[in-house]
């Protein structure tokens, strides 16, 4: 087996198994909160605001480590060995504190969950898109296999919750100790082990803090916040409005388990083809074009009538998150030095995610409890058109891939990525 096929098979599985245990630890999240722990809309939006704080403060040290190990395993180990302790955390500690005290286990819960399961995905990502520009791979065929693991888990995710939310936990903890197992056996080689690279190569804390004066990146950046956030708060909360249009909560979770599984396959098939359009539109539109989708399905989900109507507007993100994720990491490749892939993955997405949803998430718990779900949709749909309308004034263009070919590599902002067979 050559050493591309090694790497892409062992990456394919370690990141099958990582979003497997996501979906089985928070996909269902908010209902847990709501439902099992009795907290209404703005307890769980200080919840995931918790979550998303921890998570906005390791980014930036995950994406400077991250550019500093190369691809070298140590951010996996970390983050596999977080990922064991899923079950253990949430019914021994976890939920016992939110019920004793909701800051305290919010704040515990959001260091647990945000580096592991938020950021640490983050990580991951940016794993595989460097190790895949090394070796000649596609991080979206990679990226696939998350989705399959995320549907997988969402296929039994619904029904083992029905009968004790636990199980789904401790399934977590199983799938930790798996990626520990693979970790231990896989090698990643001579070249691929090494440290970023010779002299000059290696990234300095100097040159992560120069972004903050970046213009470029902060254009980016508005994209992130006003954009992309939104369809994140949307989704924190709505399983729960999701099973309200059933006659019981138990036919509403199993329900939303399908469909999610649905949703997910249909996304990694997206993952597969994403990387054709985007080349073929550029990156600068394929980050609109995942806007303007996004604002579609969470205003249609505003307008919905019944379950039939907003199963259809949640069907769109299987469409909407393949463009969106393979622009990013070519928006980035295109417009930025790629040593510092990592860590402008990490601040700019990652981070940035964390920040708006720090902010959001209990803007939108008290908007769901006074105006209910349906006009607060319609309110964030509104907010991100305005900042659609603006990022589609302010991102650089980015001209297809397919044309860019042709031209002299210095004519090129910065290196693109290696064409990479995914």
């Amino acid at each position: 087996m050559s050493t591309q096929q090694s790497h892409f098979r062992f990456l394919c599985s370690f990141v099958f198994v990582f979003f497997f245990a996501q979906a089985m630890s928070i996909s269902l999240l908010a209902l847990w909160l709501r439902s099992s722990l009795q907290l209404n809309g703005t307890q769980a939006g200080i919840v995931f605001s918790a979550n998303f704080v921890a998570a906005m403060c390791s980014q930036p040290v995950y994406g400077f480590i991250s550019d500093r190990v190369g691809l070298r395993k140590h951010v996996l180990w970390f983050v596999a060995g977080l990922v064991t302790l899923c079950g253990l955390f949430f019914t021994l500690a976890y939920a016992p504190l939110l019920k004793a005290n909701i800051v305290a286990g919010a704040i515990l819960g959001g260091i647990y969950l945000g580096v592991t399961f938020i950021a640490g995905s983050y990580a991951l990502e940016s794993y595989v898109d460097r190790i895949g520009r090394r070796h000649g791979f596609e991080y979206s065929r990679v990226r696939l296999w998350g989705s399959l693991g995320f549907a997988s888990a969402a296929l039994v995710s619904g029904r083992l919750f029905n009968i004790d939310p636990s199980i789904n936990f401790f399934c977590a903890s199983a799938a930790g100790l798996v990626l520990l197992g693979m970790l231990l056996f896989w090698r990643t080689g001579g070249s691929a082990g090494a440290a970023p690279a010779q002299a000059g190569q290696v990234v300095r804390l100097a040159e992560a803090l120069a972004l903050l004066r970046n213009g470029q990146f902060w254009r980016f950046m508005v994209f992130i916040l006003g954009v992309t956030n939104l369809y994140l708060v949307f989704d924190q909360q709505f399983p729960s409005y999701f099973t309200s249009l059933f006659a019981d909560p138990q036919t509403g979770a199993a329900m939303f388990g399908y469909l999610n599984s649905l949703q997910i396959f249909i996304e990694a098939g997206g993952l597969f083809v994403a990387p054709l359009l985007v080349k073929r539109i550029g990156a600068k539109r394929g980050l609109l074009l995942a806007g303007s989708i996004m604002l579609l399905r969470i205003a249609g989900s505003g307008l919905a009538a019944g379950p039939l109507s907003i199963s259809a507007m949640k069907l769109l993100h299987s469409v909407e998150l393949p463009i969106l994720v393979v622009s990013v990491f070519r928006y980035i490749a295109c417009h930025f030095d790629n040593r510092l892939a990592s860590t402008i993955y990490m601040v700019g997405v990652s981070f940035g995610h964390s920040l708006g949803l720090a902010i959001l998430s209990p803007l939108a718990g008290k908007g769901y409890d006074l105006i209910g779900f349906s006009n607060s949709y319609l309110a964030m749909a509104g907010l991100g058109l305005a900042f659609l309308l603006l990022s589609a004034w302010l991102l650089s263009p980015t001209a297809p891939e397919i044309a860019r070919t042709a031209q002299p590599k210095e004519s090129l902002h910065v290196p693109i990525p290696e064409q990479r067979t995914h």
